[in-house]
Order: C-alpha cells, then structure tokens, then sequence
C-alpha cells in the first residue's frame, strides 16, 4: 500500500514518524491528493479543527478552546502524534515538550497540527521528509532559549555568564587567596 500511496501521491508520507500507510490514507481520503482546495496550510489545519479558535472581545481573548472535530482525517493526525511519546525523532521531542509544559491532550493537538503542516508542505513542493533527530531539536531549542534568557537579563541590566567561566574564575580566586 505504501509503494501505491507513493505513486499517486508523488512523496512518502509514512516516512513522517506516527504516520502509517492506513493513516495517510485514511488523511488523503479525506482532503484530496493535491490539497488544492487548501491555499495554505493554516486553512487546512483550521479545516481539520486543529487550531485555537479565540473568542476576542475588544482586543481581549475571552476565551480559547480547539473546536471539535468529527474528521477522520484529523483523528488520523491524533492518533499518530500519540505515538511519538517514546520516539526518538523530532517530533518526539517537540511532543514531550509540548506535554511537558501545556499537559498532554493539547500536545496532541499541537503535534498533530505539527504534522499536518508537514504533510501539507511536503505534498505542495513535493520534497521528501528528513527527521533532524530529537538532538538536534533539543540542542537547537536549548540555543534559542538562552538566546532569549541573555536578550532578558540585558534588558534588565545584567550579563549572564556560563557555568563553566564562572568555576574557572572561582579557582583563579582560590589560587590567589591561598598563596
């Protein structure tokens, strides 16, 4: 089925880590080979009821919840984002993340939507997917976060200095006061 789903689709979408071919099936089933009813990915995550829907009132979100979804499709996404909770891929990662921080029914949703865009992506410019690995996510989230702690500390006044400068200063100190 994989080898079929490939000719008439143009790329592999089961090389998406949680995807098998019954999924993409079942997702193609529902929004079309060519996704051309979908100008960008936004609406098609929107179609899929994947993303927040914001009551705004005055500028003000009142409330926001994910609407409900009775999408095969959608349920497709779901149920493969919930199988990454082990998997060493990126995705892997950015759905412990996401569990981590928010709990895990919205990090199904997030990863879901995650992996919507790429299967949108990958269909539009047909480019085959390349996991980057669940190091490289981490080492590149932990990057961009002290990235964004040093922007915060200059802001308010202060340098941050990395641990290991900081142990060897302390042991310079300790030379000099011993002698």
């Amino acid at each position: 089925m994989r080898t079929h789903l490939y000719r008439i689709i143009g790329v592999d979408l089961t090389a998406i880590d949680g995807l098998n071919a019954l999924s993409v099936q079942k997702f193609i089933s529902h929004t079309g080979v060519t996704l051309e009813s979908f100008p960008t990915d936004k609406n098609l995550i929107s179609w899929l009821s994947l993303c927040p829907n914001n009551d705004i009132s005055g500028g003000k979100v009142l409330y926001s919840w994910t609407r409900k979804s009775k999408s095969a499709a959608a349920q497709a996404l779901r149920v493969g984002a919930m199988s990454l909770g082990n998997s060493n891929s990126a995705l892997g990662a950015y759905f412990r993340r996401m569990k981590a921080r928010e709990g895990a029914a919205t990090a199904i949703t997030a990863t879901a939507a995650k992996m919507g865009r790429i299967i949108y992506a990958m269909i539009k410019r047909k480019e085959e997917y390349r996991d980057i690995g669940a190091d490289y996510y981490d080492k590149k989230f932990k990057e961009k976060y002290v990235k964004n702690l040093k922007r915060r500390a200059s802001y308010m006044g202060y340098t941050l200095v990395p641990k290991e400068e900081v142990s060897q200063k302390e042991k310079l100190c300790h030379q000099k006061v011993s002698r």
